[in-house]
């Protein structure tokens, strides 16, 4: 077994293996491409001790039913790999083996490179999703979305996705706007999966956060649910933190993406309307496991709003000075650690606001 590696502290590697060196010199530069130094091997017995290790397994059709005779122990993430159309035994013997697909390896080269880039990232627990809403117009869910993105990258990597086509746009608030990078309109344009590293690496950064906003002039533009889901998934698998900026408008794909959240933020205003459109969400959103409230200003005590909305308020702030001229100048609304709006977004992070370096 040939070990080959070049970053020994990083979690375990892809494990290739077949005997078919035609098959292992077209598989090896595909993991060169994802960035991954796998373990391989030729013989199944050698590769044993690596077999329940590894991230991802490709097994090479030339070994296919001598592995399944020795019978290793099951496991996800196995794919029997073939150089061309796979003859109808070998899908029997993937089978037995438990393998999640048979690969033919013609045509499907660029899926092989982000299933490596995506099972071979380092970290061990997918990331946390927060929604953020506004309980009604002007409650400034938009800013706080984009506050809660700034902490956040802070201590983790993270991502803010603006779902709002008719909001100010993400990356204009956080001064990204001018930033290369994919918006939504070329990610709509895509097909297939999408890998966490393709889509981490595509997007306007400043730091370790990135935004997943709209091209600003572009006319007319809507949510696309087959690049939402896409993008929420490889957003999850490749940032510790996703914050989703969520409109208002009732539509079922707004409604499908909060249900995909972790936490949903409901962001409104301490006065009789702000009350009542945060009473309104929770009635549409009755079914979310997760759903708190952050309440501005102080005219109206937190316990009676909780009383009235039923639902938690997670913190209540006061309003942030000078938070328009930070917009403005395109430095995103958490300009410090100090100040209400720090220590709300400390608190719904759950982190201590001295994080918030």
């Amino acid at each position: 077994m040939t070990i080959a590696t070049s970053r020994p502290t990083e979690a375990p590697a892809p494990l290739l293996l077949t005997a078919d060196e035609s098959l292992l010199g077209e598989l090896l530069p595909l993991a060169a491409a994802a960035d991954v130094a796998p373990v391989t091997a030729h013989e199944p017995l050698a590769a044993l001790a690596s077999w329940s290790r590894a991230p991802v397994v490709l097994l090479g059709a030339d070994l296919a039913d001598e592995v399944a005779r020795i019978a290793p122990e099951k496991r996800p993430h196995v794919y029997v790999v073939a150089h061309q159309r796979a003859p109808d035994d070998l899908f029997r013997t993937a089978l037995q083996l438990g393998a999640e697909q048979v690969v033919e390896l013609a045509g499907s080269s660029a899926w092989l490179v982000e299933l490596l880039a995506d099972l071979t990232e380092r970290r061990t627990a997918r990331g946390r999703v927060v929604g953020v809403i506004g309980g009604s117009g002007g409650a400034g869910a938009t800013t706080f979305a984009c506050a809660l993105g700034q902490g956040a990258a802070r201590v983790g990597d993270a991502v803010v996705i603006d779902c709002d086509p008719q909001g100010p746009g993400l990356d204009r608030m956080l001064g990204l706007e001018r930033t290369e990078g994919f918006r939504w309109d070329a990610l709509c344009q895509t097909t297939g999966r999408l890998s966490a590293r393709a889509l981490r690496d595509a997007l306007p950064r400043s730091g370790a956060l990135g935004v997943l906003s709209w091209y600003v002039g572009a006319g007319a533009q809507t949510l696309q649910a087959f690049a939402v889901r896409e993008a929420l998934s490889a957003a999850r698998r490749g940032h510790d933190t996703v914050v989703v900026d969520l409109p208002r408008t009732a539509d079922r794909l707004v409604d499908e993406v909060a249900a995909r959240c972790d936490q949903l933020i409901v962001v409104t205003v301490g006065n009789v309307l702000g009350v009542s459109a945060a009473t309104r969400m929770r009635v549409r959103f009755a079914g979310h496991p997760d759903v708190g409230v952050v309440l501005r200003g102080e005219a109206v005590d937190a316990a009676d709003v909780e009383s009235v909305v039923r639902l938690p308020v997670v913190v209540q702030m006061r309003d942030q000075p000078r938070l328009g001229e930070a917009l403005d100048l395109g430095l995103g609304p958490l300009r410090s650690r100090r100040g209400p709006l720090a220590r709300a977004v400390a608190t719904v992070l759950g982190t201590p606001v001295e994080a918030l370096r």
